[in-house]
């Protein structure tokens, strides 16, 4: 068995230790999983499904990656070195991994503000990431954008004002429509913004135009400080696109959001128009970081999700019980990841700020340089696209 291998090779270094101990595990594994409550759908994504060996690593990479990335910008927040706004996602691990496994990299992905995890799924770098958190030269957006304000391909950012994401995703949806390309975008948005009017002026526009647009409500019980059952008449927020179909998706399982998630994107690529998905899931964090998260809540039901339905620890287990990996080699790509979340820690905190003169450029993405106004009329920055 794998165990004995791993004896026997104790002197070889980790990575050929584990590809021996590899030799033994299943390549797939069979797993059921929830059925989605449907709306105004016949048929919803299928109930079992497979998993490959090779898949099931590089979820568990990516979750951990993302939750330890979190937990280390919790820390530099605490020590003053990230400021401002700053909102995490530990506890919504399943959710922007599953989703970036049910589609390709040629779609389109937008959403509210807790974006760090997603901002990684769709490719960019921890060290890109943390960088932009402490405001620095080499993040994503030069330092200018922080927690709420990350870019990359294919991925409109976070936004910082609540529900204006979700229109703008329709406008994406229409033009993957209108360039005749076979892209859908998701369109994120939490239970806190799903009462927005604009929310529902999108889902008309988008169910009158049929537009590849899945709208995805990410229902991690609080909006702010405000549980579902105060904010909301109806907290089927899947039923909640009326003459829209929906789907509810177990939001910590993995699995289940992948699942949903190509059954989703079919259905917007055959044409069929827009269609919605509500993921429950849970943060364990506070709203943002100004907020500890247990006025509102209990710290035993922040613990009771984290022992029953923490996403990671579903599939560990699922991956271990089923002979996909081995708690050996999973605890390798533990030690691995925190060393990659170190190492970008560094980077963030040694790397230097942009300087002042860079503070008007890319207004524009092709323009010619001009000038831009400062604090007072002579102050004056070149703003370069």
């Amino acid at each position: 068995n794998g165990k004995m291998f791993s004896t026997l090779n104790e002197g070889l270094s980790s990575a050929s230790r584990v590809l021996v101990a590899s030799r033994n595990f299943a390549n797939d594994a069979t797993f059921e999983i929830k059925k989605c409550d449907l709306h105004r759908l016949e048929e919803g994504p299928p109930v079992t499904t497979v998993l490959t060996r090779e898949d099931g690593l590089r979820y568990y990479r990516m979750m951990q990656t993302v939750r330890r990335m979190e937990l280390k910008a919790d820390q530099l927040y605490k020590q003053k070195i990230i400021r401002g706004f700053c909102h995490l996602c530990d506890g919504q691990e399943a959710c922007c991994v599953g989703l970036e496994a049910g589609i390709n990299p040629t779609d389109h992905l937008i959403t509210a503000y807790r974006a760090h995890g997603f901002t990684f799924t769709r490719g960019l770098s921890v060290r890109e990431i943390l960088a932009e958190l402490t405001g620095r030269r080499g993040g994503c957006a030069k330092g200018k954008g922080g927690s709420m304000h990350m870019y990359a391909k294919n991925f409109y950012g976070g936004n910082g004002i609540v529900g204006a994401q979700v229109p703008l995703g329709a406008g994406i949806a229409l033009a993957c429509k209108y360039n005749g390309k076979d892209e859908v975008c998701l369109t994120l948005y939490g239970d806190g913004a799903a009462n927005q009017g604009q929310i529902f002026e999108a889902y008309n526009m988008a169910a009158l135009w049929k537009l590849p647009c899945i709208f995805i409500c990410e229902n991690n019980r609080y909006g702010m400080g405000t549980s579902v059952e105060r904010a909301a008449a109806s907290t089927d927020y899947y039923k909640r696109g009326d003459f829209i179909p929906g789907l509810r998706v177990d939001g910590m399982d993995i699995l289940c959001v992948r699942e949903a998630t190509r059954f989703a994107a079919a259905h917007c690529r055959s044409g069929k128009g827009p269609i919605l998905m509500e993921l429950q899931t849970y943060r364990y964090h506070g709203h943002s970081m100004s907020d500890p998260g247990v006025s509102y809540r209990t710290r035993e039901e922040i613990q009771e999700v984290r022992s029953k339905s923490d996403p990671i620890m579903l599939l560990k287990d699922r991956m271990v019980n089923s002979n996909l990996a081995s708690v050996e080699e999973l605890k390798e790509i533990d030690v691995e990841v925190r060393k990659e979340i170190e190492d970008a820690a560094q980077f963030a905190t040694a790397d230097p700020e942009p300087p002042l003169e860079e503070l008007g450029y890319h207004i524009y993405s092709s323009d010619p340089p001009f000038e831009v106004r400062g604090a007072n009329q002579w102050i004056k920055f070149k703003s370069i696209s």
